[in-house]
């Protein structure tokens, strides 16, 4: 898997145990959400109520599980985490929800995975938290309706699109994260290499955030890439030259562009003249799946402005075409004119 693909690995889970901000204060960006579900907390806890059920949608690796264990902690409650792919049968929910206590925080990453018959049974204990079983089969079949703990659920989702309407219109909040700026990862660089006692100056957390695909995710993978880069070759303190020099040998370039970016950008380039080319077609040409193209490689394409969606498919802008040393077709700046 490559270094700055944001979607969450082994050494993550790792790495979030030592670095998750515990307090909104210690959560750098996303200051519109932090602002708004500090308000909805403090609401909450004087009305002395569990909070309404809250959506975080988003890129991956922008904070959305950090963000649910601040709340829980906000709200001085328990959080209990899982996911949309975990959480196979009916039975797999019920065991979790009868598991919590009155104003527990129930966390379901990739919520839009989530199996169509659970999330069905998952309504009435949104709404009124109540849990319906059916005890046998065929016409000797009943329902037995359980009461359930005041929980409040946190979905987080890469694929707002993807979630029925009926389970989006169950959430009482729904916050967007965004990717974060320069200035933000240099932040959370600053903060991370402090917890895990890692000499960097500005200038070397600087180059490490313009490579981070404004992910903190990344920006924390890279960071330990570069201490363990400083390391090998006797480096005290990583300043711009180890950082690049590092970032080199990952084959990041100045923009966090990777190899497989390049691949893909080079193949609507080469093969299909800029495009507009479908994005089935791009996957069996770069053979990569449809899935992580979209979810993985398009959002930090699209947001450097080297990637356009059209209704006729997915084209490489002027700005892609200059990064990469290609010269502009005259005939497509003629169309711009």
């Amino acid at each position: 898997m490559a270094i700055t693909n944001s979607k969450e690995k082994e050494e993550d889970k790792r790495l979030d145990i030592t670095l998750r901000p515990q307090s909104f204060s210690e959560y750098v960006g996303q200051e519109k959400a932090k602002r708004n579900l500090g308000i909805l907390i403090e609401a909450a806890k004087k009305r002395k109520e569990p909070i309404e059920h809250i959506l975080l949608y988003g890129p991956a690796g922008l904070g959305k599980t950090t963000l649910s264990y601040i709340i829980a902690k906000e709200m001085g409650v328990s959080v209990k985490v899982t996911s949309g792919p975990a959480i196979e049968r009916v039975g797999d929910l019920g065991s979790i929800l009868t598991n919590l206590q009155d104003g527990d925080v129930l966390f379901i990453d990739e919520i839009h995975r989530l199996n169509k018959v659970v999330e069905e049974v998952l309504y009435p204990a949104m709404e009124d938290y109540k849990l319906d079983i059916i005890v046998g089969k065929g016409p000797s079949a009943r329902t037995l309706q359980l009461d359930l703990p005041k929980f409040t659920l946190i979905g987080a989702t890469t694929r707002l699109g993807s979630i029925s309407n009926p389970l989006r219109n169950r959430f009482g909040i729904t916050h967007r994260l965004t990717f974060y700026t320069n200035e933000e990862i240099k932040k959370i660089i600053e903060r991370s290499s402090q917890i895990l006692n890692i000499d960097i100056d500005e200038d070397g957390s600087l180059e490490l955030a313009a490579c981070s695909r404004q992910t903190p995710r990344v920006s924390n993978r890279l960071l330990k890439r570069a201490r363990d880069f400083a390391q090998v070759n006797d480096h005290d303190l990583i300043n711009k030259k180890i950082a690049r020099e590092a970032l080199g040998m990952l084959e990041v370039d100045e923009l966090g562009l990777e190899p497989t970016d390049r691949h893909i950008m080079e193949t609507i380039i080469e093969k299909f003249k800029g495009g507009p080319v479908g994005v089935q077609t791009i996957a069996a040409a770069t053979s990569e799946e449809v899935q992580t193209i979209e979810d993985v490689y398009e959002p930090y394409l699209i947001q450097l402005g080297f990637l356009a969606r059209t209704p006729k498919g997915r084209v490489a802008t002027e700005n892609a075409f200059k990064h990469l040393g290609y010269d502009f077709p005259e005939e497509r700046q003629e169309k711009l004119m």
